[in-house]
């Protein structure tokens, strides 16, 4: 036993200098935040909301634009005496103008106001893609640990398993343990060993998965800090309608869609403009110099200023038949809001649904858990008394072995209902605040 003793205390020794040089869950989470492809892109869809916003914005703006032109004529033409003759021309003309909307039955206000929207929406999805990394990373993150406690557990039972070989390796050679106990001991040492390498196995892949979520390029050298779970404080809250009660506050899958379903209000309002007239302003100048090969004409500077004119105008149109089109803007804006109103709704009750599951699942992992340190420590009693009868000669290696399984078994138990709690309670806790904690 006190060999024993001193291998966990070395395994333990072992795991803490492991964890020093490990990462934790909150730099997980914030290192997949920088890096991961999704977040990204979706910052990428926000900015392009945002280039949008300004072309909105811009639509304010009067247009402007300048032109110049320059050509040439030759060979019989009309001239200004309403005859024909072969005459060489030339003209060069410059024009500048601008037009404004000055009004387009708010469509322009509209368009603003959408894509403002449009803005705070992919903000918001860009938040939802990053709650859903935190929960991916965080649930990767207690995977590990699930994993690296069985194997510990599984390395324990080797350890156990190796000393009784020793010992019943000892007893044969005095003649004190038959050669048939030490084949069946040496066999569950190597199902032992087969343990150990399944975990390791399973270690190994959740580790990789974890790598992956974090964009790293290889999980070789990648070790996370192994939290103590026995010193944090398991909570559950009142009720799931609490929880989904603030949730909806705060979820960013919620706000996206309730930030929808206003653009779909205010699309409404744009297809309808489509009914008022538009009132355009105009506004521009223009000169031009010209010359003939027959005529003479005044030099270039005098033209450009003689030939100089200014213009203004209003253009006021008004529709009157839109071959149906304004009427079935109007539809179709009323049924996207409509099918908007129903996936609000539907993201809604998701949302409280998966709030329910988390929180029946922590009452039930924290009924697991309780139940199992109880199973846990019966069996380390039985096991502790078998060991004495076993060493004592008066029980078999094989109700040993029993023995020992249903501890091991009993050990395996306790590590997954507890993380399993530990996930659960501070999922809930993430639904409240957003932000996982262990």
């Amino acid at each position: 036993m006190k060999a024993i003793t001193l291998t966990l205390a070395a395994l333990a020794l072992a795991g803490s200098i492991r964890a020093q040089q490990g990462w934790t869950l909150d730099r997980c989470i914030d290192y997949a935040l920088e890096n991961n492809i999704q977040i990204r892109q979706s910052d990428i869809a926000a900015q392009t909301r945002d280039v949008d916003l300004n072309t909105a914005r811009s639509n304010r703006l009067p247009g402007v634009s300048a032109s110049a032109s320059q050509s040439w004529s030759f060979g019989r033409s009309l001239t200004i005496d309403n005859t024909y003759a072969n005459t060489n021309t030339a003209s060069t003309s410059f024009s500048i103008g601008a037009d404004m909307t000055l009004f387009a039955g708010g469509r322009v206000s509209g368009n603003i106001h959408n894509a403002q929207l449009g803005l705070e929406a992919a903000k918001a999805d860009l938040e939802r893609i990053k709650d859903d990394v935190r929960v991916q990373v965080a649930q990767a993150f207690i995977q590990i640990v699930y994993n690296r406690s069985i194997l510990d557990v599984a390395r324990n039972q080797v350890t156990i398993d190796s000393m009784q070989v020793e010992r019943l390796d000892a007893l044969a050679a005095i003649g004190k343990a038959s050669s048939a106990e030490v084949a069946s001991q040496r066999a569950t040492l190597a199902q032992s060993q087969l343990s150990v390498t399944q975990a390791q196995n399973n270690l190994s892949m959740s580790i990789l998965t974890l790598t992956q979520l974090l964009e790293l390029p290889s999980p070789e050298g990648f070790d996370v800090i192994q939290p103590d779970a026995d010193a944090i404080e398991f909570s559950i809250p009142d009720s799931p309608e609490q929880i989904y009660a603030q949730a909806l506050e705060i979820k960013p899958a919620v706000k996206s869609e309730e930030i929808r379903l206003q653009q779909a209000s205010n699309s409404i309002d744009i297809a309808k403009g489509g009914y008022y007239p538009t009132l355009n302003l105009s506004a521009g100048a223009g000169t031009g110099y010209y010359t003939s090969s027959n005529r003479t004409s005044d030099n270039f500077g005098s033209q450009m200023k003689n030939n100089f004119g200014p213009h203004v105008g209003l253009n006021l149109s008004i529709p009157i038949f839109s071959r149906n089109s304004n009427r079935n803007n109007v539809r179709s804006a009323q049924l996207s809001m409509m099918n908007q109103e129903m996936q609000l709704d539907n993201v809604k009750k998701q949302l409280y649904k998966e709030i329910q599951q988390a929180y029946y699942n922590a009452v039930a992992s924290k009924s697991r858990y309780e139940s199992s340190q109880e199973v846990q420590t019966s069996a380390q009693e039985s096991f502790e008394l078998m060991q004495a009868k076993y060493e004592g000669g008066k029980a078999s290696i094989t109700e040993f072995n029993e023995s020992k399984n249903r501890l091991v078994t009993a050990q395996a138990d306790v590590i997954k209902y507890r993380y399993e709690y530990l996930f659960n309670t501070a999922l809930l806790e993430f639904y409240r605040n957003s932000s996982f904690e262990l």
